[in-house]
């Protein structure tokens, strides 16, 4: 099957983690992607650690498979030198605050004079408009924005951080590739591209949908960590087991934890949890403490309760279930060593085929590519300041 995006071009002028992880996933289907950076040092990204042999593995990671062009934004003559580009674009994605690109002769209004089938994605914490557009936000502050923060955050005297960059990611690179792919289908109907404002913050909404019908719709308070999925119930919890490992309890329905229940023996007259949660819950967690998790793990397993050993990534990674679906067969090479690629949600019909390791491009590696006009850049890697 052929790639769904292969006569797609991108134009990326993104950074971090959210446009970065949304042109990498447009890239995967097909999509030819490229990254602007400014000349010398590249993005931020490419100075991170970890390293191998001076490149950053997180850049890497985002990266692979993209073009990379050098050039100076704030130059005068930088809108002019990009034109030939913007005109047969199709898609746009920049991640600067609301203005920047209107400043440097790039807004959406100017480059849709020059191309108006172009869809133009912006990513910001909050968006294009409103009070908060301007301000300067990371992804803790988005989701504590979002309200979603309050949900489980731990005891007052060691609050518990999020476990993933849930508003970088959920919130800003799904709904721009969604958001994007939606365009690309108006486009065939209309002949017209538009303009994405997609705010993390507001994308966040979505990962506590329970929240929003308790704490929004019904009213009711919801106290950290004591609702139906942040630990209020003895059976969606997580639990400690004797060699320190933990175990992640998920028998929300009837079945599953009357299953669960018989593998480590609870009495009848606590596996009402409703009636007395914190009596239930804390029986449950002696009995898991007495053994190891190797011993319950295939009694857990054997039962089939929505019950498993929390793994580490690294263990993860080589898990025989992923092993056998080729989650980790695409490779990436950072500076000679071949390394598993980050797994992407992307359908592999859409993909090309798992083949050589792919690479992040030097920063300005293609600046020859693509006209004359570009001025070249000296290929190799960048170091750490």
């Amino acid at each position: 099957m052929a790639q769904p995006l292969k006569d797609i071009l991108v134009l990326d002028f993104s950074t971090l983690l959210p446009g970065p992880m949304a042109t990498l996933m447009l890239a995967e289907a097909g999509a030819e992607v490229i990254k602007f950076e400014r000349p010398g040092t590249g993005e931020d990204a490419r100075l991170t650690d970890p390293k191998i042999e001076g490149e950053s593995i997180g850049f890497a990671v985002l990266n692979h498979g993209k073009r990379s062009v050098a050039i100076d934004l704030k130059s005068p003559d930088a809108a002019g030198i990009l034109r030939p580009l913007l005109e047969k674009a199709d898609v746009l994605v920049e991640q600067f605050r609301p203005g920047v690109m209107e400043r440097l002769g790039l807004g959406y209004e100017a480059v849709r004079a020059i191309n108006p089938r172009l869809i133009y994605c912006s990513i910001t914490g909050y968006g294009q408009t409103g009070p908060k557009a301007m301000a300067a936000g990371h992804d803790l502050n988005y989701v504590s924005d979002a309200g979603i923060l309050s949900l489980s955050r731990g005891p007052d005297e060691r609050p518990t951080m999020p476990f993933a960059v849930v508003a970088d990611i959920g919130g800003g690179t799904y709904p721009a590739v969604v958001n994007i792919l939606l365009a690309l289908i108006s486009r065939q109907e209309s002949g017209q591209g538009t303009h994405l404002d997609i705010a993390m913050a507001e994308g966040a909404f979505a990962f506590a949908y329970w929240a929003h019908a308790e704490g929004v719709i019904a009213g009711q308070d919801i106290e950290s960590g004591n609702s139906r999925l942040t630990g209020g119930l003895a059976r969606y919890r997580l639990y400690t087991a004797a060699d320190g490992r933990q175990v992640a309890v998920g028998a929300i329905e009837e079945k599953f934890w009357q299953a669960f229940c018989d593998v480590i023996g609870l009495p009848p007259e606590l596996r009402d949890d409703a009636a007395d949660p914190e009596a239930c819950a804390a029986e449950v967690a002696r009995r898991l403490g007495e053994k190891p998790s190797t011993h319950w793990a295939p009694l857990l397993a054997a039962a089939d309760c929505c019950c498993t050993i929390v793994k580490t990534p690294a263990e993860a990674a080589v898990d025989p279930h992923f092993a056998a679906r080729g989650v980790f067969d695409r490779q990436l090479d950072i500076s000679g060593q071949i390394v598993p690629a980050l797994p992407l949600p992307i359908a592999p019909e859409f993909r090309a085929p798992a083949g050589a390791a792919g690479r992040a491009a030097p920063l300005g590696e293609d600046n020859a590519r693509y006209g004359a006009e570009l001025p070249p850049s000296s290929p190799g890697r960048v170091e750490s300041r």
